[in-house]
């Protein structure tokens, strides 16, 4: 099969399901670069990440990201993933095929999920981050194997295709992070399906499709790490108030361009996400919980 085939295929299989699978996205040497920054962030030794602070250098690697679930937006923390990660030419040659000519990154998650800690129940990234034309887009990149045992994606396929966005709930589980689940859904009896991949892998999904994850729970000092960043078309603007941290905007600037130009350029570009720790558990037995509530 030709490479202009190939993505004709690949682009179809994405527009279909809502996700696709490409192996090899990052090599290795990419993965283990990742990893020892990972540790570094852990430690405290890059740019601040709220929720860290300096530990001690005796520790080991495990140690250090042990104590970790999720570092949001860690390229604002990391010269190396916001200089070498966001725009990977690997993957800004894909989404240059699913998303369009011209596309922006606005969020980026370091997910560390070491065993026994929770996974994230039914979502729609959309609901979060909404975009004008639909155009968002996860790639989810894998750092280690993830298996259905250390607490893999699991997704609906085809769930994106309504274009809705349905409302979210608590869920009351253990098994999932301080986040809503969605609720009132044509598929909330489906399971879904794991997705298994190994090392390196990008998963590239819709904003509108419906995925989770399940708790890790492979053997102790197990780890399921990933760097998952959030981009969309640049010919759209984007509407986010950063989970009600900023103003509502029309079009919130502060992105990070991936390939070709951006068009609202004569806007500039603002500093104004921040790394930090995402919450973990939620207290469900205290009746006054507000689940939608998000840490600073």
């Amino acid at each position: 099969m030709g490479a202009a085939h190939r993505w004709v295929k690949t682009k179809t299989d994405y527009d279909r399901n809502g996700f696709v699978v490409i192996p090899d996205m990052l090599s290795q040497e990419d993965c283990d670069r990742l990893l020892v920054e990972a540790a570094e962030i852990g430690r405290g030794n890059r740019g601040a990440v709220r929720g860290i602070a300096k530990l001690p250098d005796n520790l080991d690697d495990t140690e250090v990201l042990s104590r970790y679930l999720t570092v949001q937006f860690p390229h604002k923390a990391s010269e190396l993933i916001r200089d070498e990660f966001i725009a990977h030419p690997a993957i800004a040659k894909v989404l240059s095929h699913l998303i369009g000519p011209n596309v922006k990154c606005m969020q980026s998650m370091l997910f560390i999920k070491p065993s026994g800690k929770p996974g994230q129940a039914w979502h729609q990234d959309e609901h979060f981050i909404p975009t004008r034309d639909r155009s968002l887009a996860g790639v989810w990149l894998a750092l280690d194997d993830a298996t259905i045992e250390n607490g893999c994606l699991w997704v609906r396929p085809g769930s994106h295709a309504d274009g809705v966005i349905y409302d979210t709930a608590p869920h009351g589980s253990a098994d999932f992070d301080s986040g809503n689940h969605l609720t009132g859904t044509p598929d909330d009896a489906d399971m879904g399906i794991p997705v298994e991949v190994k090392r390196g892998t990008a998963v590239i999904f819709n904003g509108y499709l419906h995925h989770r994850s399940l708790p890790n729970r492979a053997p102790a000092g197990t780890f399921r790490r990933a760097l998952v960043n959030h981009y969309m078309s640049a010919n759209s603007m984007l509407p986010w108030d950063w989970d009600g941290r900023i103003s509502p905007t029309r079009d919130m600037r502060d992105i990070v361009m991936v390939c070709g130009d951006d068009p609202y350029s004569w806007k500039g570009v603002d500093d104004i996400t921040y790394a930090f720790l995402r919450a973990e558990t939620t207290d469900l037995d205290d009746p006054n919980h507000d689940t939608t509530k998000k840490i600073f």
